[in-house]
């Protein structure tokens, strides 16, 4: 299994895929180990693709100590310095597009181009719902209380028109198959906390790459005119929004079609 050191961690990274090099930061409690997930998209085949677990995640290093978002930018230019990168096309989603944004305003010459999914910009111009107020709740309750959010078309009524698929969203939304290693609450925890600080708002127009930025119409997690306040900031960004929530990437097939073509250059599909 391939691990680096980075700075003071551990990295479980995975590389896979030919072509320009892309950088994909993962979201809020991400796991590589967890199936289906972004290297088994569409992506590898355009990108020599690098993904990781970040620092208190999955098989990465879990230091019980309070991290930061700029610390995690920090680890992720480290991983690539231990690869041997200089430098990568990078996609952020949600969580990681935080991380991301902290990425291309404190080191530009390592960002070529981005792409920023379902994510906000905190502070001013509008933070992504706040996950860390569900820490103490049970898997199933989180669960419930957030797929309305996650996707407000899915409210109280449609629950009741389609129970079988809200069930089915509930289990997916809850299962939590490592929850038993040592560390995994503790990481989990303090990867919310430092995501309840993050604020790049007044340091927005830094970013000076080719930006896409991403969201879905139906987003409660991270709403669409925070995404339009994004936009506005940095200069020369493309907006679009997709026929999905906060997982509009997985809701609609068009969207990763898009972000290719995009860091590809190419023209929009």
């Amino acid at each position: 299994m391939p691990f680096a050191k980075a700075g003071d961690i551990e990295i479980y990274y995975e590389r896979v895929g030919s072509g320009p090099r892309l950088l994909f930061i993962s979201g809020t409690g991400s796991d590589l180990r967890v199936h289906p997930n972004v290297l088994d998209g569409p992506l590898p085949k355009h990108f020599d693709m690098l993904a990781y677990d970040q620092r208190g995640l999955g098989q990465t290093s879990k230091p019980d100590e309070p991290y930061s978002m700029a610390q995690y930018a920090e680890d992720a230019v480290n991983l690539m310095a231990a690869i041997g990168w200089g430098s990568a096309l990078v996609i952020g989603v949600s969580f990681g597009g935080m991380v991301a944004q902290e990425l291309a305003i404190n080191h530009p010459h390592m960002v070529e181009g981005l792409v920023l999914a379902c994510t906000s910009p905190g502070g001013a111009g509008g933070a992504s719902w706040p996950l860390h107020k569900l820490m103490d709740k049970e898997p199933e309750e989180r669960a419930r209380f957030m797929i309305p959010i996650s996707d407000t078309r899915h409210d109280e009524a449609w629950a009741k028109e389609n129970p079988e698929t809200y069930e089915q969203l509930v289990a997916m939304a809850a299962a939590d198959p490592y929850a038993h290693e040592e560390g995994h609450e503790m990481g989990r925890r303090r990867q919310l906390e430092a995501r309840a600080l993050h604020d790049t708002w007044s340091r927005l127009d830094q970013i000076r790459c080719p930006t896409l930025i991403c969201g879905g119409k139906y987003d409660g997690i991270a709403l669409p005119e925070t995404q339009e306040r994004m936009a506005s900031r940095i200069r020369g960004a493309e907006l679009r929004f997709f026929e999905g929530g906060h997982l509009f990437m997985l809701q609609d097939r068009t969207a990763l079609p898009a972000m290719i073509s995009f860091l590809k250059g190419e023209e929009p599909v």
